[in-house]
């Protein structure tokens, strides 16, 4: 245990110290774009927090090679030949390089695409790759070079797009991905411990690894964020994730059989899909919606989960505890399933009824919502919510007082109001009566007429403040 705790630190540390670093070149270089309409954030933040990442999970898998006990783990021929370290190096720095070049650039959706699957490919070149898939009521199914490659690609290119996708509010993706490596990590001791395979080892080292980088950016990125991630970081989270799940198949499904209590076979991927399943949801609903609507599966849009709940009044710290709160009882409810003795209808209804509080979090801000009309009282409008104030925001929906406090008995419309309806006053508009002498004794000033009632717009006289197009004029 101590040789993991040690492993987390190191990434963690170098993580942290590193991404004040890569935020004053991320500022340099100017990887800092402009605030885009979906967003949340209302301010240009830097990207490139991945590199820091990066970083991070170079030195920690450095550092988990002096560790005689996971070294071993890590330097065994059954996995990737033996270069297990190498191959998560190579194919994270590919990565990198890839979601580097589309935050400070921007990049067609298309190549980078094409980045991820390379990225994948080079861990399959390195001997990193599924070997076999659980079938339900069956043994498992070993799967041929082709196969392997093929699923193994397809595993992990999905992982990245998945935290990809999920990456929209400070803090969010950082903490599901160090979440999902604490159960990973969790499934993988308990492997360790019950079998005695050795192998299971390289998992555990590989999810203390990655909960250190989550650990050590987190600081600098939770609400408000002083730096961002960016794909850098998003699609270097998913292929590390991804690999971990990799690195359990080489174990024979057999033993699994024999040592864990339920589900045996399905869990080394049951497990990915439950701690992952929020990104793996947004996911799925964000292709279909932007497909049915004509669009690219990966144009941007405002549909994402994150966003919805926002929109129904949570904060923005608020939305991504919730977020962290699922993930973390999807992900080690499969955990629990699989070590605790229990019944399963109690385990089932335990798990079901802590869904359903996690679900009530979330019915006071709709309470709210739907009594306040969507955007008044209760913490409903758009910066309550924790978003970027958009101009429908500022439409005014109700009575808009004028200048000296009073309503304004007419219709208004946008922001600034319409232009008069009646042509400007000229000589052909008899006085309406003079304003008293001012203080120092000049000549009465005369009070412009006060314009008909117009379709569009009914100017009422305010006193002595002046109107758009109808001030005072003095007499001559």
């Amino acid at each position: 245990m101590r040789e993991y705790f040690l492993i987390a630190l190191v990434a963690a540390a170098v993580t942290y110290l590193l991404v004040p670093l890569v935020r004053l070149f991320a500022i340099r270089i100017g990887a800092m774009p402009e605030v885009r309409e979906r967003d949340v954030h209302t301010t240009p933040t830097p990207r490139l927090g991945g590199l820091a990442m990066y970083g991070g999970l170079v030195a920690g898998l450095l550092f988990a090679t002096r560790q005689p006990w996971v070294a071993q783990s890590l330097a065994d021929p059954k996995l990737a030949g033996g270069q297990t370290v190498l191959a998560l190096i190579a194919a994270g720095g590919l990565i990198t390089v890839t979601g580097f070049l589309d935050d400070w650039w921007g990049m067609d959706p298309f190549i980078k695409l094409g980045g991820q699957i390379a990225a994948a490919g080079l861990l399959v070149a390195f001997g990193l790759y599924l070997q076999w898939i659980p079938i339900p009521g069956t043994a498992a199914l070993s799967l041929d070079s082709t196969l392997r490659t093929v699923i193994t690609i397809l595993v992990v290119v999905v992982a990245i797009n998945a935290v990809n996708f999920v990456d929209g509010l400070d803090g969010l993706a950082a903490g599901i991905v160090g979440i999902a490596a604490m159960a990973m990590w969790a499934y993988s001791i308990v492997l360790s411990t019950t079998m005695g395979d050795t192998r299971i080892n390289a998992t555990a080292a590989i999810t203390s690894v990655l909960i250190g980088i989550c650990a050590g950016f987190l600081p600098h990125n939770f609400h408000p964020a002083k730096i961002f991630m960016g794909d850098t970081g998003a699609m270097l989270l998913g292929l590390v994730l991804a690999s971990s799940v990799v690195t359990v198949t080489p174990i024979d499904s057999s033993a699994l059989s024999a040592t864990i209590n339920r589900f045996p076979l399905v869990l080394p991927l049951l497990l990915p899909v439950a701690v992952m399943v929020l990104p793996l949801l947004d996911l799925w609903t964000a292709v279909v919606r932007r497909t049915s609507y004509g669009m690219s599966p990966f144009a941007p849009d405002r549909g994402h989960l994150h966003h919805r709940l926002l929109d129904i009044g949570h904060s923005h710290r608020r939305t991504v505890l919730i977020m962290y709160a699922w993930t973390f009882l999807f992900g080690f409810s499969v955990v629990g399933a699989s070590i605790i003795s229990v019944p399963v209808i109690v385990f089932v209804g335990i798990v079901i009824l802590a869904m359903i509080a996690l679900f009530l979090m979330a019915l006071p801000r709709l309470r709210e919502r739907w009594q306040g009309g969507g955007g008044g009282g209760g913490g409903g409008g758009a910066h309550a919510a924790g978003r970027r104030r958009r101009p429908e925001d500022d439409s005014p929906s109700g009575p808009v007082t004028g200048p000296i406090g009073g309503p304004i008995a007419g219709p208004v419309t946008g922001p600034f109001g319409a232009p008069p309806a009646h042509p400007p006053m000229g000589e052909t508009h008899p006085p309406a009566g003079p304003y008293p002498p001012g203080p120092g004794g000049g000549s009465a000033v005369e009070r412009p007429p006060t314009a008909e009632m117009g379709q569009d717009t009914a100017v009422i006289p305010l006193g002595d403040v002046p109107l758009p197009g109808l001030s005072p004029r003095a007499t001559p």
